[in-house]
């Protein structure tokens, strides 16, 4: 005994077996199928075109002169820049100093710094990579105290 259900799931399988049967007779009969429509040129400038280009136009290229990689960064010499001491620990020894142009936050230890630092201190320093992100470094005092 089939049920109605099934009878309208089968008869919609059916169908779509026979849309699709319809749609790959169209994409043959619509296919041009020949070679000459297949080829792709590339011109002087690297891109894709139907036409052929002209043989006259060729530059030769020597081999050396193509760049594969790009070239490595060279580290410009880093400027000291002005900021004040947002946090300071002075049990764990470590802070955080806050760049007065960006307002970034960089990490601080306290052999990179005065001893006589303290939260809220006028600062200049240079900013390294360290090993977990940049970090201030070459600590100097400014001038004795923020009003921040």
């Amino acid at each position: 005994m089939i049920t109605t259900k099934k009878r309208d799931l089968q008869k919609k399988r059916e169908q779509k077996k026979m849309d699709k049967q319809k749609r790959k007779e169209i994409r043959r009969s619509n296919a041009s199928g020949t070679f000459e429509d297949m080829i792709a040129y590339v011109d002087a400038c690297g891109n894709l075109t139907d036409i052929p280009q002209t043989p006259g136009i060729v530059q030769e290229i020597e081999l050396e002169d193509i760049a594969i990689s790009t070239p490595r960064k060279t580290d410009a010499p880093t400027l000291p820049q002005m900021g004040y001491v947002e946090h300071f620990n002075e049990n764990k020894g470590y802070g955080f100093i806050k760049d007065s142009r960006n307002g970034n936050q960089y990490f601080f230890h306290i052999s990179h710094a005065p001893a006589c630092i303290t939260q809220g201190h006028q600062v200049t320093f240079e900013v390294k990579r360290g090993p977990r992100g940049l970090i201030a470094v070459h600590i100097e005092m400014a001038t004795n105290k923020s009003n921040k």
